[in-house]
């Protein structure tokens, strides 16, 4: 897929969500997950440009979209090989078609969302690219393709936009090199586990080793309390200038904080105190016990995999071949002892040697 830049491309620039006869309400709501905008940066700092003259890098957006296809969510992208230059683009359609088949393979669910690449800057080859994905055959069609644009710049703080895209009035044989990009609102999502990830990262971009330690549970727990203490501040703060008509209120922000503390539970401080207490001690304990059950279980394990001692087995063998040893000599000098008593009792008298009878003397007349 290739495009030549000399031809004439109108391409507006990005319009807030109210264009387009949307009356005041986004057409689309994008949400994306922690691991989609890594996978972008990884694949910006990898990227080779010995072959190529292009700043950016682009790859496919997937993940799943709601039944009214109004909100859709980025949960993973593949990278695109590309090449750019100042004349043309050309983009490895046949890789993209076997590598979007093996990710719907591995999670059916999931589905094409769009694109995204390394730029902010919108032009005719923004325009191509998007067309491609939003086609019927190799896109998102019905719905729109969304366009996802990360700033990768060293240095800089990462900056996301996302985009969808409409038609324009222009000739039938130009309609795929043109396209108006529509603005859309779009937030990214994590949970508990993955917020404090990006905070040990954030905390190692701040270090000059660009290194920063993993904390422990109780240490985290520590640090969220600290962080709960502070916003608590900024809003009692909050509050108070706006009762002493210091400054102007917000009435969305104070509906906001009004439902959020409808939520809380009326209860006492000590009440919170005492269940929080008892909350460590039932985590403390559990801790002690799957601490002692995994030693047990390691201590097991080495115990019935420990090899016998070579040394006790040769000794054992030799103590038995000494016993043998011991048992054939005492057998032999018993049967001395029984030779001795032979000799006595066939000579009579005799006073010979051993084994050796001597023979009985004569009597006198």
């Amino acid at each position: 897929m290739a495009v030549d830049q000399e031809h004439f491309v109108h391409l507006a620039r990005p319009l807030p969500p109210t264009s387009m006869g949307f009356a005041g309400s986004a057409p689309l709501t994008v949400n994306i997950q922690p691991q989609a905008v890594f996978s972008v940066i990884d694949h910006a700092t990898r990227r080779d440009i010995r072959d190529t003259q292009s700043t950016r890098v682009i790859g496919a957006l997937v993940g799943t979209r709601s039944e009214d296809g109004s909100e859709v969510e980025v949960r993973s992208t593949f990278a695109i090989p590309h090449t750019e230059n100042e004349d043309q683009v050309e983009v490895d359609v046949e890789y993209q078609k076997n590598m979007l088949a093996l990710t719907l393979k591995a999670s059916p669910r999931e589905t094409l969302l769009g694109w995204y690449t390394t730029s902010h800057e919108l032009n005719s080859f923004s325009a191509l690219i998007q067309n491609f994905f939003a086609s019927p055959e190799t896109g998102t069609f019905p719905h729109p393709a969304v366009h996802l644009t990360i700033s990768t710049e060293p240095g800089a703080p990462i900056e996301t936009k996302t985009y969808i895209s409409a038609p324009v009035a222009v000739s039938p044989d130009r309609a795929a090199e043109s396209c108006l990009f529509i603005e859309v609102p779009h937030k990214l999502l994590f949970t508990d586990a993955e917020r404090a990830a990006l905070g040990t990262a954030s905390a190692a971009a701040a270090n000059e080793s660009r290194s920063a330690p993993v904390v422990s549970d109780i240490d985290s727990l520590a640090q969220a309390l600290t962080t709960v203490s502070d916003l608590l501040d900024r809003v009692s703060g909050y509050v108070g200038e706006v009762l002493d008509e210091e400054r102007d209120g917000n009435q969305a922000l104070g509906q906001y904080l009004m439902n959020a503390l409808s939520l809380a539970p009326k209860v006492s401080p000590a009440q919170i105190e005492a269940d929080f207490n008892n909350h460590i001690q039932d985590v403390l304990m559990v801790s002690y016990l799957a601490n002692t059950i995994r030693t047990q279980i390691d201590l097991a394990q080495r115990l019935a995999t420990a090899p016998l001692v070579g040394s006790g087995g040769e000794k054992e063998g030799g103590d038995k071949g000494k016993d043998g040893e011991e048992g054939g000599g005492k057998q032999e000098s018993r049967g001395a002892k029984g030779g001795k008593r032979g000799v006595r009792s066939g000579g009579g008298r005799s006073t010979g040697q051993r084994g050796e009878p001597r023979e009985p003397r004569e009597t006198g007349e």
